[in-house]
């Protein structure tokens, strides 16, 4: 990327900021509607009291209580002195309690409920309050869609937008530059006079009106050029020519004996001029802009017909360049709070945590701010990936590319379920905290996934490099400690809470994940120091596994739970945040347990049924090994014991389970393996003499076999010892190998697809349940299996050949 299309990049980013700004303001107020019935007088809660309650939910038994007693002095189900209003309540305030007197009496549902309605419409009071509430809210709303508009503008609408807004600003600029000077003019003496007379000694005074209104002339000439540079309307070359002397005119008209009343009409007159040009720019403009909107809405149906919504939303979002610009939004808004704080009359320094904590809970004050600092967060979690990524020495994965993203869709939905920006100051700091908690574990999570394929890779490759071993422990070791240290503090430190408990779930979750990490690893590099096939590595690996997804789905119960019940008793208040929990508990119910017990499940019943089949299959004899004298077609191994198929073909028994986790015909000729009416012709003859056992031919596929290497389990020469060797230190790499195809063809025969992420009470999400493929019977799995298993035989000979 050129230097060019960077600054370019730059320039269209900072023109979207300013519409944002608009909307962050409107948003400040509310849209002009009011925020609250009534003002908050329970009393300021002590930072030390504020910190006890960092774990306890805002809303608390105590909090649920105020909450109940307002409601009922709303509605005058209270005692008098509770419904009692203060002195001071607004207009709005006192309709209300005028309303809620009137509703005690005659209650809500009674005969008197029409009076009371009638009442309200006859209040002069409210229904001021009501018309001045509607026309602001109309104001905000034309401002707030405006500003929306003008952001989602291509570039070089965008450029027309800024000029004719500066034309318009340039035009009042000018008439308040010029009202300045003639105040200025008109309290000292005549400058026609002193310029007549050559009064050098008033005219050249530094303090003299000459020298004050130099800059102002300055100003105006330089405004003038700069308009009839920019302006939209009528480009006439007399007019463009005498634009600056338009804007310098009232000064200069001035120095003249004019009547006061005169003079104070003369910035006006000037003013005139701009004026009209930017009337008539406004009105030549105006079917252009419709045309404009509407072949926006012309493109968008015929992108969404043809591509699809996503997609559209998609291209939007990176030509608008929508991440960069909240962050550069955010930027500033915090800059600007930094200087407000600076520059503030205090006796007292500014303190740092303090500005910082004044920093953050204004920085997620409104649903823009809250985009922006998601944007930040966004690009801080996606760099803190680039560093472990670095630090693993790899440089292709899709995980640390999702983690940015991942991360602030995982912080804006808990900032819009737990209300962060309808809070008081001093609760959206904690409730921020608590979050960025949570989105911690969550960040442990990803950064477990990133490490996991690097473990597994590092083991089943023999990779005999210690560094990039070391490395990924390390990053092992921290995603344990981490988690270890943070739940150490906050269980000494805090009360239980239902917040609590999910952290607790999330870290404790990561831990488990990491130990089964490990173990699987270790299991790897012990079967990479074993000289034979090791058949009960996959059992293993297997128990493992299970383990570690039977405890992520008990944490996935135990979430569930926690967060049914922050939406039954802690989520009252907050109504949104209450319906954007509820959805979320709902993917989580049906991913991270309905879809994972059910996969789980079938795993263990395909198992199960593999297994059964597995022990039906007789057991070929050493005789028959050496008669056969070939290797498992599947992975391509010795065999030092098999189990022969009723077509008479020989493979490993763990390699024939895994097959059967696909479907139930040979791998070779795809012929069913097994009848439950036919199983005495399973049973091979095992009494014939050595010499016809090694004259007996078993049928198997010339395709696949033709080309192997025989070789006798039985051998015992020195001269091949080492060659046996190396062939054992192979095994495991080709029993990965073997995995990998027959999941392959689970994985096309089962159409599988990952589940996606979500969040639950404090945010949830799927990981990858590392099970065996659910198996599949069509013949469409067969012909992909045997496919990829004969694409690589070639492949497994040059590398023992090689060896």
């Amino acid at each position: 990327m050129s230097m060019r299309t960077k600054v370019l990049g730059l320039v269209d980013v900072m023109m979207r900021v300013p519409p944002v700004l608009v909307i962050d303001e409107i948003l400040k107020i509310g849209m002009g509607l009011p925020t609250r019935f009534y003002p908050d007088t329970s009393p300021p809660q002590s930072p030390v009291a504020e910190d006890v309650g960092f774990l306890a939910d805002a809303d608390t038994p105590g909090a649920a209580a105020e909450a109940f007693a307002a409601l009922k002095a709303f509605f005058g189900l209270g005692d008098e002195a509770q419904s009692s209003m203060t002195p001071t309540a607004s207009p709005l305030e006192q309709t209300i309690d005028n309303a809620s007197k009137k509703a005690m009496t005659n209650g809500m549902l009674s005969t008197g409920f029409n009076s009371l309605m009638s009442e309200l419409s006859h209040d002069e009071t409210l229904a001021d309050v009501l018309s001045i509430t509607t026309v602001k809210f109309m104001i905000c709303l034309f401002g707030f869609l405006s500003a929306a508009c003008i952001f989602m503008l291509w570039t070089r609408h965008l450029v027309m937008v800024y000029m004719f807004l500066t034309s318009l600003g340039l035009t009042f600029l000018s008439y308040w530059s010029n009202v300045s000077a003639l105040a200025l003019m008109e309290q000292s003496p005549c400058i026609l006079e002193d310029l007549m007379s050559l009064n050098t000694t008033r005219l050249l005074d530094s303090g003299g009106v000459i020298m004050s209104l130099a800059p102002h002339v300055m100003a105006q000439w330089f405004m003038g050029m700069l308009f009839a540079y920019i302006h939209l309307g009528p480009r006439y070359e007399l007019l463009q020519k005498s634009m600056p002397i338009i804007f310098t005119s009232p000064i200069l008209i001035a120095m003249l004996p004019l009547p006061p009343h005169v003079v104070q009409l003369l910035p006006a007159i000037a003013g005139t001029t701009p004026v009209i040009l930017t009337l008539v720019t406004m009105m030549c403009s105006a079917m252009e802009a419709s045309r404009t909107v509407y072949n926006g809405y012309q493109y968008a149906m015929n992108f969404v017909s043809n591509f699809g919504l996503s997609a559209l939303i998609e291209n939007e979002w990176q030509r608008l360049n929508v991440p960069n610009v909240l962050r550069v939004f955010w930027t500033i808004r915090i800059i600007q709070g930094g200087y407000a704080l600076a520059i503030a009359d205090s006796n007292e320094p500014l303190q740092l945590f303090p500005a910082i904590e004044k920093l953050l809970v204004d920085g997620c004050e409104t649903l823009t701010a809250v985009l922006g600092m998601t944007g930040v967060i966004s690009m801080i979690c996606h760099y803190i990936g680039r560093g472990f990524q670095w630090f693993l020495m790899t440089y292709d994965n899709d995980e640390e590319k999702s983690l940015g993203t991942v991360s602030a869709v995982l912080f804006y939905i808990l900032a819009l379920q737990t209300g962060l920006t309808s809070l008081s100051p001093e609760k959206r700091f904690v409730r921020l905290c608590r979050n960025l908690c949570l989105l911690m574990t969550a960040l442990l999570h990803f950064l477990h996934n990133i490490v996991s394929p690097i473990l597994m890779s590092l083991s089943a490759a023999r990779n005999p490099s210690r560094k990039r071993h070391a490395r990924a422990l390390t990053v092992c070791a921290f995603l344990v400690v981490t988690p270890v240290s943070l739940l150490y503090y906050l269980w000494l430190q805090r009360s239980i809470s239902t917040w609590l408990l999910a952290v607790t779930a999330f870290s404790v979750e990561v831990i488990v994940k990491v130990l089964v990490s490990l173990a699987t690893y270790t299991l790897f590099l012990l079967d990479a120091r074993r000289q034979f096939f090791w058949e009960k590595l996959d059992d293993y690996l297997y128990y493992v596994r299970a383990f570690g997804n039977s405890v992520e789905f008990c944490f996935g119960i135990l979430l569930f739970i926690n967060g049914a019940w922050i939406l039954v008793f802690e989520s009252a208040q907050n109504a949104t945040g209450g319906a954007i929990r509820a959805i979320m508990m709902c993917i989580h119910a049906y991913f991270n347990i309905w879809c994972e017990a059910r996969a789980g499940w079938s795993v263990f019943m395909k198992r199960r049924s593999a297994v059964h089949k597995i022990s039906s299959l007789p057991e070929a004899t050493p005789a028959q090994l050496q008669a056969f004298d070939d290797v498992c077609a599947i992975c391509y191994q010795e065999m030092y014991s098999a189990k022969i198929t009723r077509c008479r073909h020989f493979f490993h028994g763990v390699c024939l389970r895994k097959w059967l986790y696909v479907q139930d015909r040979c791998p070779l000729c795809h012929e069913i393996m097994m009848y439950t009416d036919k199983a005495e012709e399973n049973v091979p003859d095992a009494e014939p003499a050595e010499a016809d056992q090694a004259e007996r031919v078993y049928p198997r596929d010339d395709a696949n076999n033709a080309g192997s290497t025989r070789r006798s389990p039985e051998r015992s020469v020195p001269a091949e010892a080492s060659e046996a060797s190396t062939t054992a230190s192979t095994s495991n790499s080709a029993l990965v190998y073997a995995e990998s195809i027959v999941e392959a063809a689970a994985a096309a025969a089962e159409a599988r697809t990952a589940s996606v992420s979500s969040s639950s009470s404090n945010a949830s999400y799927i990981t990858a349940s590392n099970q065996p493929p659910t198996p599949s019977a069509t013949s469409a799995a067969a012909a992909v299996a045997t496919a990829a298993a004969s694409s690589t035989t070639h492949i497994f000979r040059v590398t023992q050949d090689q060896q």
